[in-house]
């Protein structure tokens, strides 16, 4: 039987990113900023047609080597990037064969869409693996056993631009494969309820095609500010000034312009969400988690999570819809463990507010997405203990 493996390596700090190799790039103030240029590119951006000419600075982090054979692995960071500058997130390992894949980029990100257009890569498939829009996955018998990432920090030729990397992570499992799934015993967090502000997807639909037309596909940024409202963190109101007047909740139409994905060609980039968050002020990353029972412990710490789940209509008692990916919010557990959730997916933003089935929400998340999750928080938020196979 596969073990149910899941390891999570963050660099945050200084003594982390010393640990790397830095081309061009300076360590200090707990982030990598870029320092002098170690060489040029030339970057064809295929989503706006504009060609630009940037000079670059390189980090590698070391070798993670995790005790098992990685099928997956998601990326996640925080980053600035003033201007016209930008970062590349590249990801490779040592396979199962003890060969070393190539560099498969995971990302080309920017935090606004004035120059570069933040994107997936498509087509990197090779006998090794292949990237699926955040997910990097293995080929069957060549599992990752170490694995690194890259990043580089882009900016105009001629500008004094500084891209900064205030973090970078990844998390890779090795999970069985979807069945049945022994529900949790509820442990922690019971009757916890966080007050996190309500925001439905569903009073955006029709606006601006171009992020994918509100409504049913701007559910992940729907959630993402919501945490981000739970924290203090919406962006100030000169930033979504764009947005017409008309609409509600109009910094909801914000998150998802800066979290659409050019090449998903939606706002579900799960990495592209965190590092949304990012832009303003929080700290942030993807992981898997293993059960609701990992998820009581930041309830119970006042973290609310965003868990990505797929599910039938009725599948779930208190959910009467069917979804093929869907961003919820979980902010909370009944007295008798069963999961409060702030679904998007309601008419209204009073509606949000859900109690649901604790054993089928949990099948669901942990057969469809795998037990994804995003954790953002304030950087002087403490998090709970981490398992002694760390997943945060």
């Amino acid at each position: 039987m596969t073990p149910n493996d899941i390891y999570f390596r963050r660099w945050r700090t200084d003594a982390d990113f010393r640990a790397g190799t830095a081309i061009g790039t300076v360590v200090g103030g707990d982030a990598i900023t870029f320092g002098t240029p170690a060489g040029r590119l030339t970057y064809p951006d295929p989503h706006s047609g504009a060609t630009g000419t940037y000079e670059f600075a390189t980090w590698t982090s070391m070798e993670v080597a995790p005790g098992f054979g990685a099928k997956e692995i998601i990326s996640s960071w925080i980053a600035s990037t003033p201007g016209g500058s930008w970062i590349q997130i590249e990801l490779r390992g040592a396979t199962s064969t003890g060969s070393f894949t190539k560099w498969y980029v995971v990302a080309r990100w920017a935090a606004d869409d004035a120059v570069l257009r933040r994107t997936s890569v498509p087509a990197q498939g090779d006998a090794d693996g292949t990237v699926s829009v955040d997910t990097f996955v293995a080929t069957p018998g060549r599992e990752l056993h170490r694995w690194q990432l890259r990043v580089t920090l882009l900016r105009p030729i001629g500008s004094e631009l500084t891209p900064t990397l205030r973090s970078l992570g990844a998390v890779a499992s090795c999970l069985p494969e979807p069945g049945r799934i022994t529900p949790s015993t509820p442990q922690a967090a019971l009757g916890v309820t966080l007050e996190v502000p309500r925001f439905s997807q569903e009073i955006h639909v029709g606006e601006y095609p171009q992020y994918d037309n509100g409504g049913q596909a701007w559910c992940s940024p729907t959630c993402t500010s919501m945490v981000m409202s739970y924290w203090g963190a919406l962006p100030p109101t000169d930033d979504y000034a764009w947005v017409d007047q008309s609409y509600q909740d109009r910094w909801v139409d914000h998150a998802a312009r800066h979290c659409f994905d050019y090449n998903y060609v939606g706002c579900g980039n799960w990495p592209f969400n965190v590092a949304y968050a990012g832009r303003y002020g929080l700290e942030g990353f993807v992981t898997r988690l293993r059960s609701l029972n990992e998820a009581e412990l930041f309830i119970e710490a006042g973290l609310p999570l965003v868990l990505s789940a797929s599910f039938g209509k009725h599948e779930i008692p208190g959910l009467d819809y069917s979804t093929n990916g869907h961003l919820i919010a979980l902010v909370g557990f009944t007295a008798d463990g069963e999961p409060i959730l702030n679904d998007p997916n309601s008419p209204t933003d009073e509606d949000v507010r859900k109690p649901v089935g604790r054993a089928e929400f949990e099948s669901a998340w942990l057969n469809s997405s795998r037990g994804v999750a995003y954790v953002m928080h304030p950087a002087g938020a403490a998090l709970p203990d981490p398992p002694s196979q760390p997943n945060w």
